[in-house]
């Protein structure tokens, strides 16, 4: 069996060794001869998503393929009776490690002493540590799951939470119960609508004086005017690969804050995301190929 793969760029067509005749198209322009039988597309990354139209060109499509962890823009375009996959397993080992040097770099003071070399100025600070520290990791999947491998060899507690309790995992209505004795909230999970703004002044108040709040899921997940209030009053930090607004616009508040670090959406920027995201695209037209189960199928509320 020879399916027809799409895929947006000839560099995924140098990439990809499977049993498919691969088609390119980024879903911008007239559609290309043969799109008609378009079966499996894998999807632009960190570009335009397929308008809903051109969607519609592919009537035999059966799978998305998506090389990120989230899929919010193709909810509402992916046609009914089509399979959505994202790319979990693609960016979690990236993602998670900016998640725990940011943390670090927080507690330890690391922003501190880069301030102190630039004056030239030796000035030793105790700093903290994270050895018997609680540390809540709001979403339970791939890239939490590796945070708290790590944080665990640094003898941290840490404690998962997602939208329903199950075993070893609390549920987010337990949240007032677990925030006032947080040295650390890492944040990793989709933004949905009940995430939106989850983490909002009540949650923020509710944390201990010198928590640390790390974010590598969306900025929307956290009301960035109740995080500013926190952040100017020192009581907490902040490590945000994310923003709300994003891009975080050159005069905007936060980037002035001592007690924050910023980086630029670059958790799953790292020279080796490619070749996982293709080997993963692999494996999934393989095993559409042969009648298996795909994987990082998305169903019911994401």
């Amino acid at each position: 069996m020879v399916i027809t793969v799409c895929v947006p760029s000839e560099q995924d067509v140098e990439a990809l060794e499977v049993p498919a005749e691969l088609l390119v198209w980024d879903g911008t322009g007239p559609p290309p001869d043969g799109i008609e039988q378009v079966e499996f597309l894998l999807a632009p990354y960190m570009g335009a998503t397929f308008a809903t139209e051109s969607l519609t060109a592919m009537p035999a499509l059966k799978v998305v393929q998506l090389l990120s962890a989230g899929v919010e823009p193709w909810l509402a375009k992916v046609p009914p009776g089509v399979t959505l996959c994202n790319g979990r397993g693609v960016h979690g080992s990236s993602t998670a490690e900016l998640a725990v040097a940011g943390l670090l770099s927080l507690v330890r003071g690391l922003p501190r002493y880069a301030r102190q070399q630039a004056e030239g100025q030796w000035q030793e600070r105790r700093g903290g540590d994270l050895d018997g520290a609680r540390v809540l990791l709001l979403g339970a999947g791939d890239i939490n799951q590796r945070v708290a491998g790590a944080l665990r060899a640094l003898g941290a507690d840490c404690v998962f939470v997602a939208r329903t309790a199950r075993d070893g995992v609390h549920g987010v209505d337990e949240l007032p119960g677990l925030l006032p004795s947080a040295r650390a909230v890492v944040l990793a999970l989709p933004h949905t609508p009940e995430t939106h703004q989850l983490v909002d002044a009540g949650f923020l108040a509710a944390l201990p004086d010198g928590a640390v709040l790390v974010n590598v899921a969306r900025g929307t997940i956290v009301d960035t005017a109740a995080l500013l209030a926190e952040l100017r009053a020192g009581r907490l930090s902040a490590f945000l690969d994310v923003t709300d607004p994003e891009p975080l616009p050159a005069d905007h508040p936060l980037w002035g804050l001592p007690n924050v670090v910023i980086t630029p959406h670059v958790g799953g920027g790292t020279t080796g995301w490619r070749e996982r995201g293709m080997r993963l695209v692999a494996e999934q037209i393989r095993r559409y190929v042969s009648g298996q189960p795909l994987v990082n199928v998305i169903t019911g509320d994401y």
